[in-house]
């Protein structure tokens, strides 16, 4: 598995080469959810399970097996918000609330084909909030798909406190009490951290494109 400092590497050299006017597009970097992410990835067959992600993608990514060189390149194609690799099963999405639907039709598909390999589908907080993905998490326990959900929360989207656009302190889809780590329930999973180094999007300088 990819390790914490190869990951935190990966995403420096990548904002480094935003910051020098390297990559002509928007980027979305991680940082503070290293440890959690590698949880997850404990569960997941990186061979035969699809990956789904939102714009901020980098980690699980490589995670998933995906070279640092072909990703790299992509980023540097400007495609950071729509790394799209199916030949990883690796899709994601740039539209807020865009991948949940998506990773349910390849789930309901694994499901009717009998097949044995799941789906993972990582949402934000204020993402986990909308009817999408409401509607989504709902189809995927009635039917009982081969999905999980991983709500990463920061408490916030761009700049807006989660809790303050929403009035609410604890998420309406837990079923537990949160107390740290990964939080894991039936096709959902849960976590908080916090991204100290990177801004919503770019790596902290002004770019013109």
């Amino acid at each position: 598995m990819v390790s914490v400092e190869e990951l935190i590497s990966f995403e420096k050299e990548i904002g480094d080469l935003f910051n020098a006017g390297k990559i002509r597009a928007p980027i979305h970097l991680s940082s503070g959810n290293e440890e959690q992410m590698q949880e997850v990835f404990e569960e997941i067959d990186i061979e035969n399970d699809w990956v789904c992600c939102t714009w901020r993608n980098h980690y699980q990514a490589l995670l998933k097996g995906i070279p640092s060189e072909i990703l790299k390149e992509n980023i540097i194609d400007g495609k950071s918000m729509v790394m799209n690799l199916p030949e990883y099963k690796f899709i994601c999405s740039s539209i807020v609330g865009g991948i949940p639907s998506i990773a349910v039709g390849i789930a309901f598909a694994i499901k009717l084909q009998k097949k044995s390999n799941k789906v993972w589908c990582w949402v934000g907080d204020m993402t986990a909030e909308t009817g999408t993905f409401h509607e989504s998490y709902k189809y995927s326990l009635n039917n009982d798909l081969p999905i999980t959900f991983i709500v990463e929360d920061n408490k916030k989207s761009v700049c807006t406190p989660t809790s303050k656009a929403w009035s609410r302190d604890v998420p309406y889809y837990l079923n537990y009490t949160y107390k740290g780590g990964v939080l894991k329930q039936d096709k959902l999973y849960y976590y908080q951290y916090t991204n100290e180094k990177y801004p919503h999007a770019g790596a902290g300088r002004r770019i013109s494109f």
